[in-house]
């Protein structure tokens, strides 16, 4: 009976998820929960414009694990130029998303655990800032407001609240204004670099 006690508090010890690197085997497990979580409108929002035929930034494509390895959360951070600066540079930057939690398993911190791991990696990339449109009341915990957004637009139609930024490099965005736009790499690209 202790030997079952004791693997019991083994058991229950361990986290119920870890938080690990998306690898090409996860992609039908993420893209189904994308579309049990989102539905299938998320094609069609501005911020999907700028990922279609792109892949994620290098290193911050993160999924969330339950303790059999099944994919229960994703985040992905994408390139992007966020507008120019005031010496017409443009500015690099990241946009997130989307951040999904399989319905099953929400509110056990696992979209929170996703959101930090990837900021955390964002920033040891030195990356500057990362732009996202969502619930404001979801993502001012992380640091992330509209009020460095103000003069930069989204492709299509998008909702200019939900529109926010946070500086990983602080006073990155001054200044920004202009077309968010992709930059990363297109699938394309990163298939040929596989076959050669």
């Amino acid at each position: 009976m202790a030997a079952v006690l004791n693997a019991m508090r083994a058991f229950f010890a361990q986290p119920s998820f870890k938080i690990d690197a998306e690898t090409p085997a996860d992609v039908v497990a993420r893209e189904a929960l994308l579309d049990r979580v989102m539905g299938a409108e998320r094609t069609k929002k501005s911020s999907e414009m700028i990922r279609r035929g792109r892949i994620p930034a290098e290193g911050l494509a993160l999924v969330a694990r339950d303790r059999k390895g099944h994919v229960i959360g994703t985040v992905r951070l994408w390139n992007i130029e966020a507008g120019v600066n005031a010496e017409g540079h443009a500015v690099d930057a990241l946009l997130l998303g989307p951040l999904a939690v399989d319905c099953t398993v929400e509110g056990k911190g696992i979209g929170s655990a996703l959101m930090r791991a990837a900021l955390l990696e964002a920033k040891h990339r030195g990356h500057g800032a990362v732009l996202l449109v969502g619930d404001a009341a979801y993502y001012e915990r992380f640091g992330f407001f509209a009020a460095k957004t103000g003069h930069l637009v989204m492709p299509g139609p998008f909702a200019r609240n939900r529109f926010l930024a946070l500086e990983l490099i602080p006073g990155w965005l001054d200044g920004a204004a202009g077309m968010v736009t992709a930059t990363g790499r297109r699938l394309a690209q990163a298939s040929k670099r596989k076959a050669a």
